[in-house]
């Protein structure tokens, strides 16, 4: 069996806005996906790296090739969120994270596993993660 590796949990706040919420005055379920994808994108950032320098030098983008989530306790108008990230499993053409967003009060509301393929952007093929981003990620580990 394949030792799974890990990096460091990233951190990202988000607050809950009114459009984040459904008729009950609740987040709506899609959102939780809109919030992890945020910090997925904040995390790459603080490694040094933007998703349209990417696309324009490397060719490469970032799908989502798998997802699942679940939810525990519902967020509210205006509440403050974490939004915990860590890469789990980096692959060749791949990277997987395990994504949980809790509360002020530490209160786990949601939490899921994403994996997102590095694919050639005119093609949709897998494409390896480029080599200075690879390092980077080794180095957060």
């Amino acid at each position: 069996m394949k030792k799974r590796r890990q990096s460091a949990e990233f951190v990202w706040p988000v607050r809950v806005y009114y459009e984040d919420t459904d008729a009950g005055g609740v987040v709506y379920y899609a959102n939780y996906l809109k919030f992890m994808e945020r910090a997925r994108t904040e995390w790459l950032r603080q490694l040094g790296f933007e998703q349209d320098q990417l696309l324009r030098d490397a060719g490469i983008v970032f799908p989502v090739r798998r997802l699942a989530v679940e939810y525990f306790k519902p967020a509210r108008f205006n509440e403050q969120l974490r939004i915990m990230s860590k890469v789990i499993n980096p692959g060749r053409a791949s990277l997987g994270f395990h994504q949980r967003i809790l509360r002020r009060d530490d209160a786990l509301l949601c939490e899921g596993t994403v994996t997102v393929a590095c694919v050639d952007a005119r093609t949709f093929r897998p494409k390896p993660l480029p080599d200075n981003l690879r390092a980077e990620i080794e180095h957060a580990s």
